[in-house]
């Protein structure tokens, strides 16, 4: 075999293993979230599993650490409610009636065990439609508005 086809056949191999590598690192990312609800009537088959689950922080549920790398905490769902118990670092607009996306293990025991807690910021996704909206589209001046 000569020295040419040798460095082809370890370059194509190095090449197939950095993208074969990407591709598992980059697959984990890839997933999206559940809802409550989804997540508590698929409890059995995901125990053990990481799930991202979606849902909104139920009142008076939220307990955090004075040092901030612990909080537990109930998502609200349409028919029912999850248990989460998260331990690392903690957004600082973690509060009560705040939608957030939380990364983790469900349990055997059914109580969603998070590494990564992502708070969603709903102001920032409102449509123009009720702010207001002056003519050609573009949002209302503090003139036009009223």
């Amino acid at each position: 075999m000569t020295t040419g086809r040798r460095l082809a056949i370890g370059g194509l191999l190095i090449a197939g293993a950095t993208g074969y590598m990407a591709y598992v690192g980059a697959a984990s990312s890839w997933q999206y979230y559940v809802t409550v609800d989804e997540c508590l009537a698929g409890a059995g088959r995901m125990a053990g599993d990481r799930v991202r689950v979606s849902g909104k922080i139920s009142p008076s549920s939220l307990r955090i650490a004075d040092d901030r790398q612990e909080a537990h905490f109930a998502l609200a769902g349409k028919a029912g409610k999850l248990a989460v118990s998260c331990r690392g670092p903690l957004p600082d607009n973690l509060a009560e009636g705040v939608e957030v996306v939380v990364e983790g293990r469900l349990d055997d025991g059914g109580v969603l065990r998070g590494e990564k807690v992502l708070t969603r910021c709903a102001g920032k996704y409102r449509s123009l439609a009720g702010a207001g909206t002056a003519q050609g589209g573009r949002p209302a001046g503090p003139e036009e508005g009223r």
